[in-house]
């Protein structure tokens, strides 16, 4: 008799829909339940604040545009590290796991210690115009900054799989490079750069320790959702920390399927030109 070194189907179903109703479901589920507390009304009151709007449009908008970001230079570090042999190359792979292990605080003071007006870099731009530290280009860097692991990491392995053979056919058959590029490689890489994209997203959405120090969090300019969720914390607002806390759930959940739709997609495609 052939025995089984996980047990069943039933018994592993069990333990993994129950691990997942404590760790995820339960929790969400009791932070909708403290936000019906504020009502219809006061929901509305809160999403119609120019402050609240303020707050998700610099999150949303920056965790986006982040992400954008990382996606294109992420794919060009990812490509380097596992194409070219240079000097330095696995210092340089090493440091791309910095984002993982540095505790955030710790990015967002020394951010903020290097582009602060008087900082190493931020006495040069301001004088350009440029102000980086406590104005939302400094919300981006910090987003960029905790989110470009997840794009590289997510590509190498790929690239890495990646069989010559159909990239040495191509060139043979007259394509240049870029054509080899964009017709032969970048189809493969779509779906995996869209799982880094999304992960990037995700992460600079829930940013909270390294944007604060480099954001000076002014209302209306620099101030993220978080930190608003946390000033209400503060303020014993319960109910209204946990809508707000909804809402941006609510929007990062409805990002995740837009881009799982689009993975899918790329992939159908992917299949169809094979």
């Amino acid at each position: 008799m052939h025995r089984r070194v996980l047990p069943g189907f039933g018994i592993s179903l069990g333990y993994a829909v129950s691990y997942l109703g404590l760790i995820v479901l339960l929790p969400l589920a009791a932070l909708a339940w403290k936000a019906s507390g504020i009502g219809g009304e006061g929901l509305l009151r809160l999403l119609s604040s120019p402050r609240t709007l303020a707050a998700l449009k610099l999150s949303f908008g920056g965790a986006l545009l982040a992400a954008l970001i990382n996606a294109f230079i992420g794919l060009l570090v990812a490509w380097a590290l596992v194409r070219y042999r240079f000097p330095g190359r696995r210092l340089f792979d090493a440091l791309i796991d910095l984002p993982f292990a540095l505790p955030t605080a710790v990015a967002g003071i020394a951010l903020t210690a290097l582009y602060a007006p008087n900082g190493w870099l931020g006495r040069w731009l301001v004088p350009l115009g440029i102000q980086v530290a406590y104005a939302p280009l400094g919300v981006l860097l910090a987003m960029v900054f905790v989110g470009f692991p997840f794009v590289v990491r997510t590509l190498q392995p790929v690239l890495q799989s990646l069989d010559r053979d159909v990239e040495e056919a191509a060139e043979s058959l007259g394509a240049s490079r870029w054509q080899t590029f964009a017709r032969v490689i970048l189809p493969v890489l779509v779906p995996t750069l869209l799982t880094g994209f999304a992960l990037a997203l995700a992460r600079a959405v829930g940013e909270y320790g390294s944007v604060i120090f480099i954001a000076g969090n002014i209302p209306m300019r620099s101030e993220i959702a978080p930190l608003l969720i946390v000033q209400k914390l503060e303020a014993f607002d319960y109910a209204g920390a946990a809508a707000l806390g909804v809402v941006m759930l609510s929007f990062s959940f409805l990002l995740l399927i837009l881009i799982s739709l689009l993975q899918r997609w790329s992939n159908r495609w992917e299949e169809r030109a094979a």
